[in-house]
């Protein structure tokens, strides 16, 4: 079988890519798998993930003009296709032209898959217009791969649904001790990841507890300056900290005891089913979509209303309190978690190919 994934990128630091390296890897470490992944102008450039040496790699450069940029984009992907010849495509892109990419091309020939990695909230409301194409481009697909049962309800006008999770980035094997002073929370600086609520939160923490340290693991944007200000405004430099994006983020997991996640809305929140495999503990805003369907409240962590900043702040000083309660959840998060193991999610995408092969025949 002949995979054929079409991304915009798959060198950056974000959770598409690492999802990505995880999966296509695995895929092309089977014996029955050939797999293929085409990214945008990423000639010569790196990838900051691993990714199987099996896998082939095509580079398409449709340019900077807006007015002939689909046109070149249509053209290369032809190319890729021809040359490739896929029995299953998956579209890995949230932008419009993967919602139209399958209006774009008659693929009696092969399955085409769109796999949406993040909640339509991303963009605030759609237009009519736009709810309209979203309508029209899904419905075209063979199959739409959402990530949660959350998700499913964002998307209630399509019956060509299948859920799939996120694989874990990395095995079930070493645990965090859980003694170390550290929270770490991790993902680039943007308004939907809400550290700028983590460090509203983290003001209530440190006035009981301020030999506890805040670890943030994510790269610079547009929220930055005012999650900065925040610690500058409050004196919280001593231990609130805001590091480069780390690409072995398992051994900060590992030297953690609490995991946070503060976004205000996600795709899925690969995030914490990574922080649980190393039996960290969890406290997440119960945001749409994706926290629901990893922590299980009171068990394996704790879910908050969204932007609830004093109950967010409650929950983290009653785990630093109890190390305890930080082990029992600990060791029911890295048990939880195994469900979410690659061999698992591999075996449901796999599945997935070879029915909707059949389908085509």
């Amino acid at each position: 079988m002949r995979i054929l994934y079409i991304t915009n990128g798959i060198c950056g630091v974000g959770g598409l890519e690492r999802v990505l390296s995880v999966k296509a890897s695995w895929l092309a470490e089977q014996p029955e798998t050939e797999v293929a992944v085409c990214s945008i102008n990423e000639k010569d450039k790196t990838p900051f993930y691993s990714f199987s040496g099996k896998i082939i790699r095509y580079n398409i450069e449709p340019g900077n003009n807006p007015m002939s940029y689909m046109i070149s984009y249509v053209r290369e992907i032809k190319k890729v296709l021809k040359e490739f010849r896929p029995d299953i495509v998956s579209v890995c892109d949230d932008g419009l032209k993967g919602i139209l990419f399958s209006r774009l091309w008659n693929h009696k020939n092969f399955g085409l898959i769109y796999e949406r990695h993040v909640s339509r909230m991303i963009n605030g409301r759609d237009s009519l217009v736009k709810r309209n194409v979203i309508r029209w481009g899904t419905s075209g697909f063979d199959r739409v791969v959402l990530l949660t049962e959350g998700n499913r309800s964002e998307w209630d006008f399509l019956k060509n649904i299948t859920i799939i999770s996120n694989p874990l980035s990395f095995p079930v094997k070493e645990r965090s001790d859980l003694k170390n002073k550290k929270v770490i929370a991790a993902g680039k600086i943007t308004y939907q990841k809400g550290f700028d609520l983590l460090a509203q939160a983290w003001i209530k923490v440190r006035q009981n507890y301020p030999d506890w340290e805040m670890h943030i693991y994510g790269g610079e944007s547009e929220a930055s300056g005012l999650v900065d200000d925040i610690v500058k405004k409050n004196n919280l430099q001593e231990n609130f900290f805001v590091h480069k994006p780390e690409p072995d983020i398992r051994k900060k997991y590992l030297e953690s005891s609490i995991y946070v996640m503060s976004s205000r809305y996600e795709g899925f929140g690969m995030v914490l089913t990574e922080a649980m495999s190393c039996g960290v503990p969890c406290i997440s805003f119960d945001c749409p979509c994706g926290p629901s369907d990893i922590i299980n409240h009171e068990e394996d962590g704790f879910l908050v209303p969204v932007g609830d900043t004093e109950v967010l702040a409650v929950r983290v000083q009653q785990l630093i309190k109890s190390y305890t309660l930080r082990n029992k959840m600990g060791e029911a998060a890295q048990e939880n978690c195994k469900r979410f193991e690659i061999e698992e999610i591999g075996r449901q995408w796999l599945d997935l190919f070879e029915k909707i092969r059949e389908e085509k025949v």
